[in-house]
Parts: C-alpha cells; sequence; structure tokens
C-alpha cells in the first residue's frame, strides 16, 4: 500500500513524530535505568570495606525526558498566547464598549457628498437629533426614482439627466 504525505490525516502524525523524535534525540544521553527492585531478599555475603571518601560528584542536572522537555514548551507558551483578563476587567471592556443606544425611526433625505454618493451618515445624525440623541449610526436605508415632468411626455426621448435616484435613512442606531 502506497501512502501519500500530502493526506490531511498523517499531517498531525507527522508533526508529532517529528517533534517527539527531535525531543527524544536532542538530549544526547541516555535515560538513567534504575536497578531492579529487590523483593526483600538481600544477599550475604562479605561485605567489602567503604570506598574511600571522594569529594561528591556535582549535583547531576535534572533528567532531560520528555515530560521536562514538554514543561519547557509549556513554560514559553504565556509569552506567545494574549495575557488573560481577570472577569471584572473584561466587564469593565465590555460596560465601555456598550453604549446606551435606541433605534428610531424615520425618513431623512441623504444628501450628495463632493462624490456624489449619498452621504448617509449625516442623514442618520439629522435623524437622530430631531428624536433628541447626539448621532445617529444609518441601520436601513431606501432608495427611490425621481423624475422630471418631461418624462411623462408622449413620444419625448429620455435623456440622461431627466431622472435622479434619491436615497433615505429609515431608521438609525442613535446615542447620546
Amino acid at each position: 500500500m502506497m501512502v501519500r504525505s500530502s493526506s490531511p490525516v498523517l499531517r498531525p502524525g507527522t508533526l508529532i513524530f517529528a517533534v517527539l523524535s527531535l525531543l527524544l534525540g536532542a538530549g544526547g544521553t541516555a535515560w538513567p535505568q534504575s536497578a531492579p527492585p529487590s523483593l526483600g531478599v538481600q544477599e550475604q555475603g562479605p561485605q567489602a570495606p567503604p570506598p574511600p571518601s571522594t569529594p561528591a560528584p556535582p549535583a547531576r542536572e535534572e533528567n532531560p525526558g520528555l515530560i521536562h522537555e514538554m514543561g519547557k514548551l509549556f513554560d514559553k507558551l504565556p509569552s506567545i498566547l494574549p495575557p488573560i483578563k481577570s472577569p471584572s476587567e473584561t466587564m469593565n471592556d465590555l460596560s465601555r464598549l456598550a453604549k446606551p443606544s435606541s433605534m428610531v425611526s424615520g425618513r431623512i433625505a441623504c444628501p450628495a457628498s463632493s462624490n456624489g454618493a449619498p452621504d448617509c451618515k449625516q442623514a442618520a445624525d439629522q435623524l437622530c437629533q430631531s428624536k433628541g440623541y447626539k448621532e445617529g449610526k444609518s441601520l436601513n436605508a431606501d432608495s427611490a426614482e425621481k423624475c422630471s415632468p418631461k418624462v411623462l411626455i408622449p413620444g419625448r426621448q429620455r435623456k440622461p439627466d431627466d431622472c435622479r435616484t434619491d436615497t433615505f435613512v429609515t431608521s438609525a442606531l442613535c446615542q447620546n
């Protein structure tokens, strides 16, 4: 059976295998093995004299095993992630974002801006100010085509400037 390396199922497994291989192979030394446990049976025999007193070997570093290496990765993780906020800080942030607001309805024409497009922000502000609020944001708009009475003359050819499209703000979200 042929296995393709582009298989999405194999990618995470390959990645995990590579990380584990690097972690296990990076130590350079083998893991220490402990002596087999004695089950309460002690050998009786001539006891060797204690070895001459020599300076103790320097303290051994921590065991560079898999768990230790994974711990190092998790120690580095908080520097990558954003800090976790306390619940009170989160509530303060949300209260700053949530300003008291109300939705109002009406019909205000959007004036044309310098580039000819309708400026509905200004119309939303006007709609909110007419209801006693400071400013607003357009929620719903409506468009209508307004034509000159000349269009109704029978047999007359319609010209490009005979009709125009007017845009109106019909509802807005208002804030103080």
